[in-house]
Order: C-alpha cells, then sequence, then structure tokens
C-alpha cells in the first residue's frame, strides 16, 4: 500500500483546487488553511491512501460539516478551531456509527470536493490517527447528502448520525427516501446554532473501490499548481485551469444580478453575468443553491448538475463562492462533465430522485451531458 503524507509546499495548491472544484461551495479554503495549519502545528499528519490500495474488508464510511454556509462564515474560524480542539463534534457523530457497526473505522472518505469540507474530512482522519482516502462521491460540492455517486452504485445513506454544536444527536436509522435524510439534518443544523457533523454512507472496501470518484485530494494538488504558475508566468489561469483538467471555457462577462436569500440552511441565488470579451452582447444565468447548479447562455442550458460549472475569477483564477457574489465582479467559467460514476448514477430511477432539478428548485430540467449541450 502506497500512504502519502501532505507536506507543508502543497498547502496553497491544495486550497486553490478544492477552492475551485468547489463549485462555489463545499466552504471557505482560508477557513481549511486555518484547519490544516493548526495540524501542522499541533504535529498532526496526513495519511492518503488511494481507493485501489484498501482492503476489500476494511470499514469505511464519509461525513462531514452540516450547515448553512451564510451560518458558517458568520462564527470566527479561530474559535471553531479552538472549539475542536476540546470537543471536535464530527469525532463524535464517527464514534456513534461505530458503535452502531460494531467495529472501528478503518478509512474515512470526504463527502465532496471543498475548500473546508475535504480539510475536515483530512482533521477527523489525523485526529482519529486513520488514512484519509484519496476520493470522495462527487468531484465537486454539492449541497445535499445524498447527491452522491455513493446512492447509484447500491450504497446506503443509512444510517446517518446527526450531532448538533451543543452535541444534540439524531440517529436516522432508515427512511423511505434517500432525501429523508438529508432533510432531517436541516432541521437539526437549523435548530442546533448553525451547524453541526453527520456520519454517513457506511461501506467496505470492495464497495469503495466500485462507487467513488478517485483523486480528490491530488487532483486538487495538481490543478492548484497549474493555476498558480499560470499567474506567475502572466499567462491566463482559467485556460491553465481548463486544460488541466480537460475541461473548456464557457463564459466570460461581469455580475450585473445577484438575487438570493439564505432559506431553511441553505443559500438560494440566481446570478445573472453580462458577456464581456468575445461574450459581448450575450448573458448568461446561474442556478446557486450553495453550489452552481446549472448554467443557461442565452436561455438555453449548457452545464446541468452534477456536471461542473466552476467559476473563477478571471484575474486570479482563484474559485468564486457562492456568497462572495455581487455585481461587478469579472468570472469566467469553465464546463467539466462530471465522472462516469456519476453520469451511471444519473441513469438510476434513485439518482434521478437524489440528484435531480427538483432538488435545486427546477423540476423540468433534465440532465444533459456537457458534451452534448455545448457541442
Amino acid at each position: 500500500m502506497t500512504v502519502r503524507e501532505l507536506k507543508k509546499e502543497d498547502l496553497d495548491a491544495l486550497l486553490t483546487g478544492l477552492g475551485i472544484f468547489g463549485t462555489g461551495g463545499g466552504g471557505d479554503p482560508e477557513w481549511g488553511r486555518k484547519i490544516i495549519e493548526n495540524d501542522f502545528a499541533k504535529g498532526r499528519k496526513y495519511s492518503i491512501v488511494d481507493p485501489q490500495d484498501v482492503e476489500d474488508d476494511a470499514f469505511v464510511c464519509s461525513g462531514g460539516i452540516m450547515g448553512s454556509v451564510k451560518a458558517l462564515e458568520g462564527m470566527s474560524y479561530d474559535e471553531i478551531i479552538e472549539m475542536w480542539e476540546k470537543d471536535f463534534v464530527l469525532v463524535k457523530a464517527i464514534k456513534e456509527m461505530e458503535a452502531l457497526r460494531g467495529r472501528k473505522l478503518d478509512y474515512v472518505i470526504p463527502f465532496e470536493s471543498g475548500g473546508l469540507n475535504t480539510p475536515v474530512i483530512m482533521t477527523l482522519a489525523a485526529r482519529l490517527g486513520i488514512p484519509v482516502i484519496n476520493g470522495d462521491a462527487l468531484g465537486r460540492s454539492a449541497p445535499e447528502t445524498q447527491m452522491t455517486s455513493f446512492i447509484g452504485h447500491g450504497i446506503s445513506l443509512y444510517p446517518m448520525p446527526l450531532v448538533d454544536r451543543y452535541g444534540n444527536t439524531i440517529v436516522v436509522k432508515a427512511a423511505d427516501k434517500s432525501t429523508y435524510a438529508d432533510e432531517m439534518g436541516r432541521i437539526v443544523v437549523t435548530r442546533g446554532g448553525g451547524y453541526g457533523a453527520n456520519a454517513h454512507y457506511p461501506m467496505t472496501g470492495a464497495q469503495l473501490k466500485s462507487s467513488c470518484v478517485p483523486g480528490a485530494i491530488t487532483n486538487s494538488i495538481a490543478v492548484g499548481k497549474a493555476v498558480i504558475q499560470a499567474v506567475k508566468d502572466g499567462r491566463d489561469p482559467a485556460t491553465a485551469f481548463a486544460s488541466e483538467v480537460n475541461g473548456f471555457e464557457l463564459f466570460r462577462g461581469e455580475i450585473s444580478e445577484v438575487v438570493g436569500e439564505d432559506k431553511g440552511g441553505f443559500y438560494l441565488t440566481r446570478v445573472r453575468v453580462k458577456g464581456t470579451q468575445k461574450y459581448t452582447g450575450s448573458g448568461l444565468d446561474m442556478a446557486v443553491k450553495n453550489e452552481y447548479m446549472a448554467v443557461w447562455q442565452d436561455g438555453e442550458a449548457k452545464v446541468v448538475f452534477p456536471d461542473l460549472a466552476c467559476v473563477l475569477y478571471t484575474d486570479s483564477g482563484k474559485g468564486v463562492m457562492s456568497v462572495d457574489l455581487k455585481p461587478g465582479i469579472d468570472i469566467t467559467v469553465v464546463g467539466i462533465p462530471c465522472h462516469d460514476r456519476l453520469r451511471e448514477t444519473m441513469s438510476t430511477q434513485a439518482g434521478k430522485e437524489a440528484l435531480g432539478g427538483a432538488r435545486y428548485g427546477y423540476s423540468g430540467l433534465d440532465y444533459v451531458p456537457i458534451e452534448k449541450s455545448n457541442k
């Protein structure tokens, strides 16, 4: 088994990549930076293992911090990290999962790629003394717990322990729909101080290898290095990013309107962008539910979740968080096809219910692969 360790010199690249793959959500990379720097200062190590190296009979699960992006940003990062040294709510959720399954966890895998939510799982693994999997369930971020590749490959979301910031604990053992656990989680979060933690998707190593999206950590580092180097060289960072991920430029423009609100644990937004450069005279609309879920150019759908619409600051190439959207910002939008395992999930009934447009307010919006909508 090959075990990597995150190096301090890779931190900037990792967070840059995660910030872009977060597709508007996944948490603030600067919070992720504080988490990792705190762990380095305390001598914690991040052991990273590729999915194919995991034993078939290993016990693996996912988990994460739950909460509104707005609510999280309203708290002091330093205060929360200091609090976590005494009482890390995610450890409590994992311990509940271990008690339910009657065995210790061998590995943990990030739910998604994001500037906060990936480091959260990395620090969890470091604190538990186990490796973190170099992969996730999306290759991007998503607003709801059932929005994963796992759902389409026969892995149950349940049981799902939920623990709020005050220690109140609920376990969703079973439900008739995959969306129920996330809806229950939102209740726990909104009544429990704005954030909490959950553990979910208990699986074997064999199940992990057949269902996850590999490379989440190493891909983010590679992307971050490409973007950072492009800026240093005076090259266009969005072009460098698109080349690194085999994506393609969708649009460049200036944000002209942002209409949104924090509601029920989600930041819901509609964004309009006025085209610039070769896109002058054209317009772009984006639907945001924490993350960038769908994109239309001049009224025609160009990107539909789970394909990726990565929104970058045109000058720096860094990812634009959805909470930072405001008129006047110059952005570049790069499209990327999602991983085949998510495509396979979208072909199942469970996947359509879990990831479909109805989950972000567009019930009539069908998934069409990005390559077909951008011929």
